[in-house]
Order: structure tokens, then C-alpha cells, then sequence
């Protein structure tokens, strides 16, 4: 990626609905892309560039997807936070990073649903363990959610058992509460994970999660909201549903979708990135969220390469970009800026961060957003 970027009068102050390029645009939508990119949704909605995404809540102080992870990304100032979203067996949206919840709830100690543990194949992977959409809401809501990576993150086993699993429904509260009591929206950015996999087992997640957005006026395109997902027709069809901004995600170049699996549509990540693949994602979707590697990949010995154009070409055809995630441990971070030998300690993140930057990304998923707000500032104040 080069240096270059896009450098519209709204892009780079703040980020929105950005809906350029597409054919089917109306006056209506025109007037809230206009509306969005400027600020339109009021004092306060505008979110900064490059914005920090707090990744499953601030997930590198307290287990993933829970309303304390969300609290504490919100009051260490974090610009947008995010959700992942599974189905229960009846239908209800709750925020997981993954159906299978083995290991972030107490599910395996709890004898009742010792029958339930089974195995699936889900998007061509084979686990074992227990999943969402073999409980209803009532016994999921008995279980309590605990740190992911424990080996990694022992400090967060403090909190383990302290909050249950939540709805995407008690999220959208929370956020609309949090939002009138500090005067400003509360942007969030919900992903639906495994579309067409529960779409075949009839728990299809972008109806439900359509409704919800109605119901709490996020379904607009200057929604204080974005929409995400790594199978690109999932994003189409919210679009034919919604019209809050929706955003494609982006694994390694090599991988395919797993719609386009399924449908057997030859094309992978790498058709995707090139410009006749962004020119076609900016007709029904307002950015992408690649992988940082697509961003700048790293070399044979984990140190950063040169930045490819993906940037630039993105920003290009009107599309943001909120590459995923950067995290404070070493062994999450590029070689070049690990410290020391061990593995969980903090390397240089704010090195880090600032190489990504550069790249002129509009935004970042990070799993410590305090760290990530720090950078943003830095950045910002020495571009100005």
C-alpha cells in the first residue's frame, strides 16, 4: 500500500455512511451519505479518523462480548464498539465470537447440558464442544461468560462468572441508555457470524437482526452503526433490508468466502481486493475490514513489508477501511516490535500503531482501546 489516500472534505475528519459509486443511489440516500460524512447525525456522532473499534468490547481488560467488556471500552472513550452475533435455538441474536462457546462460558462445568455436547462441522471446520443454537435463550442466560485465552490474559480470569452472555437486544438498550446519559450515539459495529450455516438451519440472522436495528432507529443510513460480515451476500441481503452502513470483511488473500464456497463461486479474497472487486463490493457495502496483513504484510520472518495499495484503492472507489485487530501482547504483534522474550508481555504497540496509520486506514479493531485511543491522538496530532 502506498502512502496515498483519498482526502475528501468528509472522509478525513470523520466517518459515516459513505455510500459512493453505487447506481442504484437515490436522492434520498444521496442527502444521507451528504448528512452522515459531515456530521449530520448531530453534536457529538462525528467519529474521529482514524477511529478506534473496540474489539468484542474492550477484550483485552475483560472477557469478550460482555456488557462489562462494553462498559469499559465506552468509558475509556473508545469510538465504536463491537458485537459478534449467533442465534439461539429460538432465535434470539446474542453476542458471541463464535456459536461453539466451550471455552468462553462455564458451559462445560455445568452437569445439566452435559448431553448437549456434540460435534458439527461449521464452515468446513469440525468442533466439538457446545453451541448456541442447541439452547434456548432462558438456558443460555443461565450460563456465565469467562476469559478466552487464560493462558494469555490471567488478569481477566478475575471476572470470570461475573456477567451472562447478552442479547443484541440488551446491547441496543444499553447503548441507547449510555447515549442519552452522555448526549451522543454510541456507535457500534455488529458482525453476523456464519450466515449461511444458520440460514440453512433456519435461523437466518439478517432478518432478526434488521428488525432490531427498526426497532431502535439504527436502521438508517446515518445510523450510528456499522454492519459487517465476512460473506459478502450477508451484507447484501442487509442491504436490501437496512440501510446502515455495511462493511466487508476481509481474511488472507488465499481464503475464500464461505457463501462463495458454498455457491461455488471460484473467487477469493485476493479477486476481491483488486479494483473491479472493490468497485463491485462499493455497490452494496460502505467499507471493507481486511486483515492487517492486506494492509501491510509481513515478511518471511514476521517483521512489516512494504504497504500494498489497498488503501488507496479502497478510498478509491469511496470504501472506508477498519482493518482487524491490533493487540498489545507480543505475540499478537509484528516481529519488529516485540519486546523482550515473553510471549503475553506488552511489546511496542504504539510503534505499531503508528506504522499502520501511516497507511492512512480510517480505523482500527483493537482488543485494548485505551492503547489505541493514546496512538490516535499521536497520530493525529502529528498530522496536524
Amino acid at each position: 500500500m502506498t502512502q496515498g489516500e483519498r482526502r475528501g472534505p468528509g472522509r478525513r475528519t470523520m466517518i459515516g455512511a459513505a455510500v459512493l459509486g453505487s447506481a442504484a443511489l437515490t436522492a434520498t440516500a444521496a442527502a444521507g451519505t451528504a448528512q452522515a460524512r459531515t456530521g449530520g447525525h448531530g453534536s457529538g456522532s462525528r467519529l474521529p479518523v482514524p477511529a478506534v473499534i473496540a474489539h468484542r468490547g474492550a477484550s483485552g481488560h475483560r472477557p469478550e462480548h460482555t456488557l462489562g467488556s462494553y462498559q469499559l471500552a465506552l468509558d475509556m472513550g473508545a469510538d465504536v464498539i463491537e458485537q459478534d452475533l449467533v442465534p439461539t435455538r429460538d432465535g434470539h441474536l446474542v453476542c458471541r465470537h463464535e456459536n461453539d462457546i466451550t471455552g468462553t462460558t462455564d458451559i462445560a462445568d455445568r452437569s445439566e447440558f452435559a448431553s448437549r455436547r456434540t460435534t458439527k462441522t461449521v464452515d468446513g471446520v469440525k468442533l466439538t464442544g457446545w453451541f448456541t443454537e442447541d439452547l434456548t435463550l432462558a438456558e443460555l442466560k443461565t450460563l456465565r461468560a469467562k476469559e478466552r485465552i487464560p493462558a494469555v490474559r490471567q488478569e481477566n480470569t478475575l471476572y470470570d462468572g461475573r456477567w451472562t452472555v447478552p442479547t443484541f437486544a440488551e446491547v441496543l438498550r444499553w447503548a441507547d441508555r449510555e447515549g442519552r446519559r452522555r448526549g451522543r450515539p454510541v456507535w457500534l459495529h455488529a458482525e453476523t457470524k456464519h450466515p449461511t450455516y444458520f440460514r440453512k438451519l433456519g435461523l437466518g440472522l439478517e432478518e432478526p437482526l434488521a428488525a432490531l436495528l427498526r426497532r431502535h432507529g439504527r436502521h438508517r443510513a446515518t445510523a450510528p452503526m456499522f454492519l459487517q460480515s465476512f460473506e459478502p451476500t450477508s451484507i447484501q441481503r442487509l442491504a436490501r433490508l437496512v440501510s446502515t452502513p455495511g462493511v466487508v470483511l476481509l481474511s488472507d488473500a488465499k481464503s475464500r468466502p464461505w457463501d462463495f464456497t458454498e455457491s461455488g463461486d471460484p473467487r477469493t479474497v485476493a479477486d476481491l481486493i483488486t479494483p473491479a472487486g472493490l468497485k463491485e463490493i462499493a455497490r452494496y457495502a460502505q467499507g471493507i475490514g481486511p486483515t492487517l496483513d492486506l494492509v501491510i504484510p509481513r515478511t518471511a520472518d514476521g517483521r512489516l513489508g512494504r504497504p500494498t495499495t489497498l488503501v488507496r484503492d479502497a478510498h478509491a472507489r469511496g470504501l472506508v477501511l477498519h482493518p482487524y485487530t491490533l493487540r498489545n501482547e507480543n505475540s499478537f504483534l509484528p516481529a519488529d516490535f516485540r519486546r523482550g522474550t515473553d510471549p503475553n508481555a506488552y511489546g511496542d504497540a504504539f510503534g505499531a500503531y503508528r506504522a499502520y496509520f501511516a497507511t492512512g486506514i480510517d480505523g482500527i479493531f483493537t482488543d485494548q482501546p485505551d492503547t489505541g485511543l493514546l496512538a490516535a491522538a499521536d497520530h493525529r496530532d502529528a498530522r496536524d
